[in-house]
C-alpha cells in the first residue's frame, strides 16, 4: 500500500454467528464490511484500506484476530478505538491498536495462529447453554480422541483435511501443538451432555483444515473412524477428505502472533 504509508495494526474480536465470514461480499453481512462502515464514519472519508490477518469462514468467531489499516495521513483522532467501537455492532469490538512499519506484512509476518473448537456431546442441550459450540449426539471415547489429536503434531501433508482447490499445490503444514480436553468447569445441569475442547496452533492452515480435523476427531471418538485410518490419512494423503467439516459455529480463532 505504497500510496498509503501510514500503517496501523488493530486487534479485534467478534462473534461470527450473524456474519458471512470476514471478507467483504456484495449483498451479505460480513465482518470486513461492518468494520469499513464504522471506520468510514469516524475517519470522515473512505480513502483507506484494511487487510485482515485471517479470513474466517461464515459463522466462525474470533477472540483476538487482527487487521491492518492503511492511511495517507497519520491517525490523530483522539479516542479513536472508543469512537469506532461505538459505531460497530455489539458483536464486534476493537481491543487495541499500534502503529507498525510500512514494511510490516500482516500475512507474511504471522508467527502462529491458534484455534479452539468446542464440541458438545451427549443428548441435545439447551441452545442457550453455549452458542459457540457444535452439538454431536452420543458420548465419545475421550481417551481415543486425546490419542488421535497427537498425530496432527509436526509437519504433515494435510491434503485430506482441507477443501482442495486451485489456491495452492502445497498441502504441507506444521502443527505446533494440538490437544483435546474435557471442560470440567462447564455447567451441564440442564441435561446429560459434556463439553470437549480441541485446541490447535500452527503457522498457518488450509481452507477448512481445522474444521475437518475437528470432524475427524469427533468421528474417531464416536466410533465412525478408526485410529489406523487417521494415521494412514497423514501418511498417504491422496483421496477424498477424511471427514466432513465440523459446523462453523464451534470454531473460534483465538490468537494471531506476529514477528515485528
Amino acid at each position: 500500500m505504497q500510496n498509503r504509508p501510514y500503517t496501523y495494526l488493530f486487534y479485534i474480536q467478534y462473534l461470527g454467528l450473524r456474519y458471512s465470514g470476514w471478507q467483504r461480499q456484495k449483498g451479505v453481512k460480513t465482518i470486513q464490511g461492518s468494520l469499513e462502515r464504522g471506520l468510514r464514519f469516524v475517519l470522515g472519508h473512505e480513502d483507506f484500506n484494511i487487510l485482515g490477518a485471517s479470513r474466517t469462514d461464515s459463522g466462525v468467531s474470533c477472540r483476538e484476530g487482527a487487521f491492518e489499516l492503511f492511511l495517507k495521513e497519520a491517525l490523530l483522532i483522539p479516542d479513536f478505538i472508543q469512537k469506532v467501537n461505538q459505531n460497530l455492532p455489539t458483536d464486534i469490538r476493537i481491543i487495541r491498536m499500534q502503529p507498525v512499519s510500512p514494511s510490516f506484512n500482516i500475512i507474511q509476518d504471522v508467527v502462529s495462529k491458534s484455534y479452539t473448537y468446542n464440541f458438545l456431546f451427549g443428548e441435545k442441550p439447551d441452545p442457550f447453554q453455549n452458542p459457540v459450540a457444535a452439538f454431536f449426539p452420543g458420548y465419545p471415547d475421550l481417551q481415543l480422541m486425546q490419542k488421535g489429536v497427537k498425530l496432527f503434531q509436526g509437519k504433515h501433508d494435510f491434503k485430506r483435511f482441507c477443501s482442495v482447490d486451485k489456491v495452492t499445490e502445497n498441502y504441507i503444514r506444521e502443527i505446533y501443538s494440538s490437544e483435546v480436553i474435557l471442560d470440567k468447569s462447564f455447567d451441564h445441569e440442564e441435561g446429560p451432555y459434556i463439553k470437549v475442547i480441541f485446541r490447535v496452533s500452527g503457522k498457518g492452515f488450509l481452507r477448512y483444515q481445522v474444521r475437518i480435523m475437528a470432524g475427524a476427531l469427533a468421528d474417531l471418538g464416536l466410533g465412525r473412524l478408526g485410529f489406523s485410518e487417521l494415521e494412514e490419512s497423514l501418511r498417504v494423503p491422496e483421496g477424498k477428505p477424511l471427514a466432513i467439516a465440523a459446523p462453523a459455529c464451534g470454531l473460534t480463532l483465538d490468537q494471531v502472533n506476529f514477528s515485528f
